[in-house]
């Protein structure tokens, strides 16, 4: 009788589990940290512009010079992002679409701010992203180079 049970309880988890998961990551509802939290991660995961200019920082080598512009780079795309998250006019599927346009323009300005060497590393960067974004979302096609962060 247990046998007969189990694809049953298996099957009530999935289709319990998987509606609140799909919601959490549908973006219908903005999340952000706790007031007074560092923003260390916003949405998503992804780091502030200032952590993440660190990072790079380290990663490329970043001279003096290039900080400030890569940093004015990553506070306008946050900017913008965060206009279409409040934009309530947009469907779901034009907010992506204008985000991976932000996603993409930035990356690329970033990149023309590169030396050779730091856009080859660069670019290791953002394949490495691209195939843990499509590992993580599910196989659902692959992701393409718009999508980088």
């Amino acid at each position: 009788m247990l046998k007969h049970w189990l694809p049953t309880l298996m099957l009530a988890s999935v289709i319990t589990f998987v509606p609140a998961a799909l919601a959490q990551d549908s973006g219908n509802a903005p999340q952000s940290a706790p007031e007074g939290a560092p923003p260390e991660h916003g949405r998503g995961g992804h780091m502030d512009p200032e952590k993440r200019t660190e990072m790079l920082t380290k990663e490329l080598k970043l001279t003096s010079d290039q900080q400030p512009k890569v940093l004015d780079i990553l506070k306008s795309a946050q900017s913008q992002m965060q206009g279409l998250r409040s934009d309530s006019s947009l469907s779901q599927d034009d907010r992506r679409s204008k985000m991976m346009e932000i996603h993409k323009a930035s990356n690329d300005q970033i990149r023309a701010l590169l030396d050779a060497g730091q856009q080859k590393k660069w670019d290791v960067m953002q394949s490495k992203h691209e195939q843990w974004q499509g590992h993580h979302q599910g196989g659902q096609g692959a992701p393409d180079s718009s999508q980088q962060q």
